[in-house]
């Protein structure tokens, strides 16, 4: 077999390494536009697990760079002048020039061939290869030659960076942040080797602009760079490599390879550094790609299939973190306004990888520090007491914990009524020690329910069946019930999800804000009249009347996942051209036009929420600005929390998903607009729930499938965190002794398993 590797980077020499190691008798040649000895930048950074890869993988390169990394355990997060230490964090820095030149090493000792200063522009020269390999960077002349056939996408992200070297030691991995007149500027520091450093700093284009930096001018950058951050390098000078102001570009491929040619490294996907290095990830890739080639030496094709099936998802999650955690980097400014150790957990936490749990078996007297800050914030005088386990208030409504059950609906209502069925269900969650529960969409009229079988509350046998679930809730535990009132609109008239999940055969005729019907099985809705805008709201009127008859403690507006008031907010669904119509500030006023009519009927004692989309995952859809527009609007017509939830407006929707996918959105509207948020979405155990609310990206976390199969959830985290709950019903606390001995042995079992699976220090 011929291989021919275009770009000499740490990619394609550790393929070389493998590949040539396991297959003596392969050629394999690098071409490498630069000398031996060059190189950008200045240091890389391994983990621990990655380490103990090399070290399987292939001894002598193990053994060459760990002869000269410099190793930490710490991670320091510092804030003008405040800092504090997260230890178990095992990581090593290298430099970037000698990591090539150890590579190239092992390279010439298994026989791969080198050659440098060889600028390849034409693949015909290779064309007796059977594999080409294009790990030349991110700006791959190879990737560009062919990328319709690669289906690249690059997308510059809005931040600016620029990698600068000093001499100034480091003990630890250390996050530096500024503030300064212009916005925040972090340093993202740590040693390579011993008495060099790499700090890269990153700040807003805003920021950027403000402060005069210019792209190129390198002099001018250290210049004003080290009298910003003059106390953290100590006298020690700043040094350029080629050191230009750059915007990160996130690259991904829908295709892998073309013919004989692969991606490898910044060529495929980048993975910002913030979550770590992109040598990090070309080097994990390299071994997928040598272990496929190593498997199928004579089927170059299924080769490339097996790299990209064992390597894709892995790379997209990477990638994903990434994002979450750029995204935080982006939003600075808007963590600065928090109080320090909650800042710097958020830092810690921020790609989601990471959480509350983690963090407490590296360093214990890092997370007991977050949370007596948050407890503190909260004037919790219990030591160490569990975020989600600490009360909320909303108006004079007092919630037992944080724990809330979403509004997921049942679809079990007949002619609009709730039955034993609904007792059962929200009683079980309620004596289950759920702290608020949001019953499930309950329809203002007939035909505003979403399917035959949801819940109405538009007249009085109704309002006397959801009574009966309230009285209950209220007679036996302490659990707060709210209940969301809204209309389905262009989405009514709907099989339930059991039989089908599309228009009912015989279905009632839709409303919505214009007549643009959700997808092509659904008919296209009447655009509402003035007429018919004033008669739904008098239908919620009614409804909020109702809710508060039948005991409901708060009420919840559905203008969310693209229903009837949701659809006046999108402008994916509202093409109106009247005053209803247009601008976010036209698009706005029926929608808020029903919450103040409602606010104004409701007890002023009762909280109201109002469940949002805060993106559309769809292009043209409603944006970021929009959304904390229409935050404020609500927050000043006297919402007391905004449930941010995100999608479901139109049905060619393209969401990003994954664990706690949707908490970005409610942090951004929360930390924005000042104003309490219900986050949910793939949330699911207690450790996800304490992460979330001891970052402050919401106040309370709703889940919805967990609870459906498991009504005591929040029992069983209560014995989990031995959190001594006061609200247990006298009939099941026999139980209490069996449960929190059980959870207590379960949970050491699993933080035993977590230590012993941690990779062991490669400390020298």
């Amino acid at each position: 077999m011929k291989i021919t590797v275009i770009g000499g980077g740490p990619g394609g020499l550790y393929f070389s390494i493998l590949t040539k190691k396991a297959m003596p008798h392969c050629q394999i040649d690098i071409y490498e536009r630069n000398k031996p000895d060059d190189s950008f930048g200045f240091g890389v950074v391994f983990s621990d697990e990655t380490l103990g890869e090399f070290l399987k993988r292939d001894m002598q390169s193990y053994e060459l760079i760990r002869s000269k990394f410099a190793y930490w355990d710490d991670i320091i997060v510092a804030r003008d002048g405040e800092s504090v230490n997260i230890a178990g964090n095992g990581f090593c820095g290298c430099s970037r020039k000698t990591l090539l030149q150890l590579l190239q090493q092992r390279c010439i000792e298994e026989g791969v061939n080198l050659h440098f200063e060889q600028n390849v522009d034409d693949l015909s020269q290779f064309a007796d290869s059977d594999i080409i390999l294009a790990s030349d960077g991110i700006a791959s002349a190879i990737r560009t030659q062919y990328q319709k056939e690669f289906g690249t996408k690059i997308e510059l992200k809005k931040n600016r960076f620029v990698w600068l070297g000093s001499t100034k030691p480091l003990d630890a991995f250390t996050y530096f942040f500024r503030s300064t007149p212009h916005g925040t500027i972090v340093a993202h520091s740590y040693q390579y080797e011993e008495g060099m450093s790499t700090w890269i700093f990153e700040c807003s284009d805003e920021t950027w602009q403000k402060h005069g930096f210019e792209v190129t001018n390198e002099e001018d950058t250290m210049t004003k760079i080290a009298e910003i951050f003059k106390e953290e390098l100590d006298g020690h000078p700043l040094i350029s490599n080629k050191s230009h102001w750059r915007q990160f570009p996130h690259v991904t491929n829908q295709n892998w390879h073309h013919n004989n040619i692969v991606l490898l490294g910044d060529a495929k996907a980048t993975a910002h550094y913030s979550i770590g290095s992109g040598t990090k990830l070309a080097m994990d890739c390299a071994i997928g790609l040598s272990d496929a080639v190593i498997a199928n030496p004579n089927n170059v094709q299924a080769a490339f299939e097996q790299y990209d099936k064992t390597r894709r998802n892995t790379v997209e999650m990477i990638q994903y973190a990434a994002i979450v955690s750029l995204d935080w980097f982006e939003n600075m400014d808007r963590h600065m306004q928090h109080s320090f150790q909650q800042f710097a957990f958020g830092c810690m936490t921020r790609s989601k990888k990471v959480t509350y749990e983690n963090l407490r078996l590296r360093d214990s007297s890092f997370t007991d520090k977050v949370l007596e800050e948050f407890n503190d914030n909260c004037n919790v005088n219990i030591k160490n007491q569990s975020a989600a386990f600490s009360k909320f208030k909303l108006r004079e409504i007092e919630l037992p914990n944080r724990i809330v059950m979403a509004p997921m609906g049942q679809y079990s209502a007949t002619d609009g009524l709730v039955s034993d069925w609904h007792l059962v269900h929200y009683g079980s969650r309620a004596t289950g020690g759920v702290g608020l529960i949001i019953a499930e969409m309950t329809a203002i009229s007939e035909t505003g329910r979403i399917t035959e079988g949801c819940a109405g509350i538009y007249n009085a046998e109704q309002l006397n069946q959801w009574k009966k679930i309230t009285d209950f809730i209220h007679n036996n535990t302490e659990t707060k019930i709210g209940i969301q009132l809204g209309h389905s609109g262009r989405k009514g008239a709907t099989k339930k999800p059991w039989e089908g999940n599309g228009p009912m055969e015989t279905p009632w005729d839709l409303i919505s804000a214009s007549p643009i019907a959700f997808n092509e099985n659904f008919s296209i809705p009447k655009e509402m009249t003035l007429e018919d805008m004033a008669e739904i709201k008098a239908q919620f009127v009614q409804a909020a009347k109702n809710a508060d008859e039948a005991g409901f403690d708060m009420i919840e507006l559905q203008a969310h996942h693209g229903f009837l008031l949701a659809s006046f907010l999108s402008p994916l669904t509202n093409i109106r051209t009247d005053e209803y119509g247009g601008s976010i500030e036209n698009r706005l006023k029926y929608p808020l036009a029903i919450f103040k009519a409602i606010r104004d009927v409701f007890p002023s004692e009762k909280p109201i929420s109002v469940r949002i989309s805060a993106t559309d995952w769809a292009e043209n859809g409603i944006s970021e600005q929009e959304v904390l527009t229409i935050a404020t609007a609500f927050k000043s017509a006297g919402a007391d929390i905004i449930n941010v939830s995100t999608g479901n407006t139109v049905a060619g929707q393209k969401p990003l998903t994954g664990r706690m996918w949707q908490t970005p959105f409610s942090d951004a509207v929360r930390n924005t607009i000042h104003i309490p948020t219900i986050t949910a979405g793939y949330i699911q155990d207690i450790d996800q729930i304490n992460t979330i609310i001891l970052n402050r990206r919401a106040d309370l976390v709703a889940l919805g499938r967990p609870l459906l199969l498991d009504a005591n959830f929040v029992r069983n985290a209560q014995a989990y965190e031995q959190f001594q709950a006061n609200d247990i019903p006298n009939p099941y606390k026999m139980g209490v002794s069996h449960l929190y001995l059980l959870k207590a042995s379960e949970r050491k079992q699993v933080e035993t398993m977590k230590k012993a699976l941690k990779p062991k220090s490669n400390k020298k």
